[in-house]
């Protein structure tokens, strides 16, 4: 894929994630804010736009077998991907991390005081994550469906009593702003989740769950925000009289 500085890079990474970790080494968000072009993130990041895409050149000669092609799924086959991978993984994993934050704050707490606003951090995530991921599960990702079967079988549809599905969507958008930004706190306070010198192996071990969370939660919010939900968009049009 030919790329120019005015594509944006959440429409570069849905081409092909491989570019996705070109952004994460320069600290780019490329889910929650993708709609920003190469230009725009290097002028604000303080990078050259063509060592980017440079960068994101090599990358794409490499090869992977981890390039599935999520653009080219029918929208009902990718959100219950997301559903049944992602949210899966947000519900198994928040539990274990929050056992493993609490033992660590009251164990290190003291000498490292930053585990508790990453608890806190973690704590309200957690809670706004489960209620975010049903409001999807049981409003916004059943609509998709129902078009996706309208479509199907040429049958028309009436309005949704939420007018249009770009009202959830900026809602779900909204939202996945406000998780990046707690883990962005949270990255921060851990130095990018690099444990101290005299850290225990369960503190190796969370700082470890966090990141690979952190990784996870990317995946799942540029899914949505990239190829989901616009693609919802799009088929919302053919409904529209």
């Amino acid at each position: 894929m030919e790329y120019t500085l005015e594509k944006t890079i959440g429409e570069m990474v849905a081409a092909d994630y491989r570019i996705a970790q070109v952004f994460k080494n320069h600290k780019i968000d490329f889910c929650c804010k993708g709609n920003r072009s190469i230009e725009e993130v290097a002028k604000k990041n303080g990078i050259d736009a063509d060592k980017l895409l440079t960068e994101i050149d090599e990358v794409q000669r490499q090869t992977t077998n981890e390039n599935t092609d999520f653009k080219s799924w029918p929208l009902d086959l990718l959100a219950d991907y997301i559903e049944k991978k992602h949210h899966r993984y947000v519900e198994d994993r928040i539990p274990v991390l929050k056992q493993y934050l609490n033992k660590l704050s009251k164990v290190h707490g003291k000498l490292h005081p930053e585990l508790l606003k990453i608890e806190e951090h973690f704590n309200a995530s957690a809670g706004e994550l489960s209620m975010h991921m049903k409001k999807e599960e049981l409003l916004l990702f059943p609509w998709i469906r129902k078009m996706i079967k309208a479509e199907q079988q040429n049958q028309s549809l009436d309005r949704p009593h939420f007018g249009t599905v770009k009202n959830p969507i900026a809602m779900m958008m909204q939202e996945h702003e406000n998780e990046g930004e707690r883990f962005r706190q949270i990255a921060e306070l851990s130095h990018d989740y690099k444990p101290p010198s005299d850290a225990c192996s369960t503190y190796r071990v969370t700082f470890s769950l966090l990141k690979e969370f952190e990784e996870d939660l990317h995946r799942h919010i540029h899914l949505e925000n990239n190829i989901l939900f616009p693609q919802a968009e799009l088929l919302e049009q053919k409904f529209i009289s």
